[in-house]
């Protein structure tokens, strides 16, 4: 009687988790197979490639899904809220429109927008040498260097170069104000340069007195080397003094002066006996 109700209770308990387990496994995969809700909102993007200096309106812009637990600083969820605001920097396609890329509303558009407050643009002259062989184009950074006559420094005369200005951001290239994407040189009359104010009136000296050149520098390199001017007198001057060398004169001994003879009479010998001059 006993062992009937032990099988009993087993086969019960073996039926009992055979049921439970069934009812877990539907559980988890209805779990797994139900996916995830993620909430999504609408942010602003460019609807095309856009320059920098560029108004925007409604026709350049539109709206794509964005994840809402995913925001992104500065960004736009309303296309009325960017309108009639200027581009400063180059915008991609489908790139999303943050405030940091927008200048404020009253700062109009084109290349005046893109000038940060308290910089200047300061636009120079140069030729196929002075803008590295057109390669100086928007976006790209050089130093500045001037020749000009060194006058009065220590009764020193002459010409002298030196770099005035380092790690200088190039705006423009004549009227162009974005790169060509394949990094094309672009031979232009005029460069516009981003510079502060007191800078801005050292280049407008240098390309006035004196003769400017542009050393174009990698846009990663940031570091102010501040080099040494160059005088005309040390470049061109010799590295050594020759030194003159003079004919050697040999000079010749004099000659020992004669011996003298003296002659000696001992008894009835005589004899000369010769003794060195003193």
């Amino acid at each position: 009687m006993n062992k009937n109700r032990l099988m009993i209770g087993l086969v019960f308990a073996m039926v009992l988790a055979f049921f439970l387990s069934a009812f877990v496994y539907r559980e988890f995969k209805q779990v797994s197979s139900t996916p995830r809700t993620v909430q999504m909102q609408q942010i602003v993007v460019a609807a095309g490639p856009l320059q920098l200096g560029t108004r925007l309106d409604a026709s350049k812009l539109r709206t794509i899904p964005w994840p809402s637990g995913e925001p992104v600083q500065g960004m736009f969820t309303r296309i009325q809220d960017c309108v009639n605001r200027a581009l400063i920097t180059n915008v991609a396609e489908n790139e999303p429109i943050l405030d940091s890329k927008l200048a404020p509303v009253e700062a109009g558009a084109g290349l005046s927008a893109a000038i940060p407050q308290g910089m200047r643009a300061l636009s120079v002259a140069v030729n196929d040498v002075v803008g590295v062989a057109g390669f100086v184009t928007p976006g790209t950074t050089v130093d500045v260097l001037v020749t000009g006559e060194l006058v009065g420094l220590k009764g020193e005369s002459g010409n002298i170069t030196r770099t005035i200005l380092e790690n200088v951001r190039v705006l423009a290239a004549g009227q162009k104000v974005e790169q060509d994407r394949d990094g094309k040189p672009q031979t232009v009359p005029v460069i516009t340069l981003l510079v502060t104010p007191e800078d801005a009136s050292k280049l407008a000296m240098a390309s006035t007195e004196g003769k400017i050149q542009l050393a174009l520098r990698n846009t990663i390199d940031t570091e102010i080397s501040d080099p040494p001017a160059v005088l005309q007198t040390t470049l061109f001057a010799p590295t050594a003094v020759p030194v003159v060398q003079r004919p050697v004169v040999a000079h010749k001994e004099a000659a020992a002066p004669a011996p003298y003879t003296v002659e000696v009479i001992t008894g009835t010998r005589r004899e000369e006996k010769e003794f060195p001059a003193q």
